[in-house]
């Protein structure tokens, strides 16, 4: 312990704005306690001094009307709205501004190969396991610090438009600080436990905010099904942390690197704890097959569909597999299974998001979509590939949910003025919105041809290192030289590269069908609604515009060396302590300079998003399109991928219906009622008053009866000790 606090005395980031790393979390976690305390001062109503006198009674319709406010009446701001607007962005700013500071401190630091590791006491000690609180400061978790404060600050800000008049404003931003401090020290973590705190800390905070509106069953089912299905996955992420135990004796993240070659290369071991620990991503980050709680987390206010999908809890499992990359480029098995995993769910989300009107839900599938291609960049071991599209995708996709946000808060604004009940979130409900929301309109442009991959867009850079990594790894490294399934590793590698052109073909569709569905063409709000339509506040808007800067010129971050347009590999470079190493392994000999097939794979990349956006720009009418009560329903192959392929009602019939069925048939009406109640509780009820009722009829009241009773019994008694 001596020995180690000494070496982070002597660390180059010892004596600077890394020593204050316990803020990070700690600032908005405070935002938490005080916007916590404000929300239940709020709700705390005393009582009467007499109960039963007269007025005093539990609340009038009048009364809950003037509390929560109703359908169509303005609702008053909460009492302690300007406080916690204060406190609630104020806490992740200035944990903002703390993480730049420590950035610029690493800059100054140069190159270091050791994390910096600050202890703070002894947490889980016993025997073998010695578990220190401790957080951990390198490249990779910088990387992520500015991306969750940065772009959570962002999503702060807007939400003080957002939910202005929500009567739980403070309870609100009480749950969206503590989302934040509990991503901190998931990828602040310097030991594996030390992370599942903050992996769990997401998803209680994922329940709390998908279900914050839980008065409606949908929503807060919504937030139970998010809970329910990551703990699926966190048995996994258990499983591989008992198992790296078992077999190093460590969970310290810098530990268990150091030791991952004493597993063995492509043992069986490496393999099942990568495949466990990557089951918990498939649950956090929404992979397949759990990825069913992601589009139904719609249900929570829109600034916390930015947060989860952008900047926090669906990044983690990328994260982790970037971080546990020492393990995972020790078994090529698991790492094709990851990128096989990542492209199919690719894929397949893509496809349902051609097909869904509710703006927020194509967004939600583009999420899915994104992350499988994020996946494929880690999986074949192109963990800054990876971890750049992480990047861009949050500065995109930030910009996308608050518009959007922006967008329903317009339609709702409208319908609410004239008492319309129409569905805001519908497309079909939409059109030429270009006209009344020009900001929005613009922005939102720009983070659409920034998915779709169109240069220079920020995701046109990322997106093509993860593909051009596929292309790379599937000739040479030892992915290709594997083999998967029976399969030669080099032959997966080129189909998932197919496939991930395929999946960015009808990713720059279903984008471009969102835009001229929202903003372009007729609109069919309605004419009443159509003169409330108008730009949201600035306090909306401003987060947008610079998150729209962002989307513009991420890519400069990790420019490739066929298009030296300024430096080249910035975040490679950044990130080469960390990941390098395993970087290397995954992808063998990689010849020196830039070649002819690099051009072509960008040329093709390029031609894909292109061709997407005029394939939707040709066959996409919508001028012919009619508002949502008046569609007609849809038939064939559309009509499936409008119902997500049956898949949620394919697992309630197969998993959740006979679960429920097994627990209310066997475990409650067999076991508990039939076994427990009936048996041991009331057998046992039945046998004392069965007991008492021959004890009763002894007992006649008769003075006589008692009085030979105890003649009886002294003579019996006697005669017992005479005769003998």
């Amino acid at each position: 312990m001596l020995q180690e606090l000494a070496a982070v005395d002597t660390h180059p980031l010892a004596e600077t704005a890394a020593r204050f790393v316990g803020l990070l979390p700690l600032l908005p976690l405070a935002g938490f306690l005080v916007n916590g305390a404000l929300s239940l001062a709020s709700s705390y109503k005393r009582g009467p001094a007499d109960p039963s006198a007269a007025g005093a009674h539990d609340g009038t319709a009048a009364e809950q009307v003037a509390a929560h406010g109703s359908d169509h009446d303005a609702v008053a701001r909460h009492p302690y709205a300007a406080i916690t607007s204060v406190v609630g962005t104020l806490m992740p700013a200035l944990s903002f501004a703390l993480a730049i500071a420590i950035f610029l401190a690493m800059v100054s630091a140069g190159d270091f190969s050791t994390p910096y590791v600050r202890s703070y006491f002894d947490w889980m000690v016993t025997g073998d396991l010695q578990i220190r609180w401790a957080f951990q400061l390198d490249q990779l978790s910088m990387v992520m610090v500015l991306v969750i404060t940065g772009v959570g600050t962002l999503i702060h800000i807007f939400s003080i438009g957002y939910m202005r008049d929500d009567p739980g404003y403070p309870r609100f931003f009480a749950y969206l600080n503590l989302f934040v401090a509990f991503m901190l020290v998931l990828v602040l973590g310097a030991s594996y436990p030390v992370m599942f705190v903050g992996w769990e800390g997401v998803g209680l905070c994922s329940y709390l905010l998908i279900g914050y509106w839980y008065n409606v069953k949908s929503n807060a089912d919504a937030g139970l099904k998010a809970f329910i299905v990551n703990r699926i996955g966190d048995v996994g992420f258990l499983m591989a942390m008992f198992m790296i135990f078992a077999n190093l004796h460590t969970l310290d993240i810098t530990a268990v690197n150091a030791a991952a070659p004493s597993l063995g290369f492509n043992s069986a071991l490496v393999t099942t704890i990568c495949l466990f620990l990557f089951m918990g991503c498939v649950g956090k980050s929404a992979q397949l097959p759990l990825y069913v709680w992601l589009p139904d987390a719609m249900a929570g206010p829109t600034p916390v569909s930015a947060l989860i999908h952008a900047a926090t809890m669906v990044t983690a499992g990328v994260y982790l597999i970037a971080r546990s990359s020492a393990l995972f480029v020790m078994s090529p098995a698991a790492c094709i299974t990851v990128a096989v995993v990542g492209t199919l769910t690719a894929l397949f989300a893509a496809t349902i998001g051609l097909k869904q009107w509710d703006i927020k839900k194509v967004l939600a599938y583009s999420t899915i979509s994104q992350l499988g291609y994020m996946f494929m960049g880690v999986g074949v071991g192109a963990y800054a590939a990876g971890m750049f599209h992480l990047i861009t995708h949050a500065f995109f996709k930030a910009l996308l949910f608050l518009g959007s946000g922006s967008v329903i808060f317009a339609m709702h604004r409208a319908y609410h003025h004239t008492g319309n009940h129409d569905d805001a979130q519908d497309m079909r409900n939409m059109g030429g919105l270009r006209k009344y929301m020009p900001w929005t309109f613009a922005l939102m442009w720009i983070a659409t041809l920034a998915i779709a991959g169109v240069p220079p867009f920020s995701g046109f850079f990322s997106k093509d290192g993860i593909l051009g990594a596929v292309f790379e790894r599937a000739q040479h490294g030892t992915l290709a030289e594997a083999t998967w399934l029976g399969m030669p590793g080099s032959a997966v590698l080129y189909a998932l590269y197919g496939l991930g052109l395929l999946t960015a073909l009808l990713t720059a569709i279903y984008m471009t069908r969102l835009m001229l569905y929202t903003f372009h063409g007729p609109n069919r709000t309605g004419e009443a609604e159509r003169a409330q339509l108008r730009e949201a506040p600035w306090s909306m808007t401003g987060p947008l515009v610079v998150l729209g800067v962002l989307s513009a010129v991420g890519g400069w971050l990790d420019l490739p060396a066929t298009l030296p347009l300024g430096p080249v590999g910035l975040l490679d470079k950044w990130l080469e302590p960390v990941v390098g190493a395993a970087t290397a392994t995954a992808a063998g000999v990689v010849g020196e300079g830039v070649t002819s097939t690099e051009y072509v794979l960008i040329a093709v990349a390029v031609a894909i998003a292109v061709l997407g956006i005029v394939i939707a720009l040709v066959r996409l009418r919508p001028a012919a399109l009619l508002p949502k009560r008046d569609a007609l329903p849809e038939h064939g192959i559309e009509k499936l991928l409008e119902n997500k392929y049956y898949i949620d009602e394919l697992y309630d019939d197969a998993i959740v219906t006979p679960l429920v069925s097994g627990s209310r048939n066997i475990l409650w009406k067999g076991i508990d009622r039939g076994i427990i109640d009936s048996f041991f509780v009331n057998g046992s009820a039945a046998l004392s008053r069965g007991v008492g009722w021959v004890g009763s009829q002894f007992q006649s009241g008769e003075t006589g009866a008692y009085a030979w009773a105890i003649a009886i019994g002294a003579l019996a008694v006697l005669g017992a000790f005479t005769f003998r």
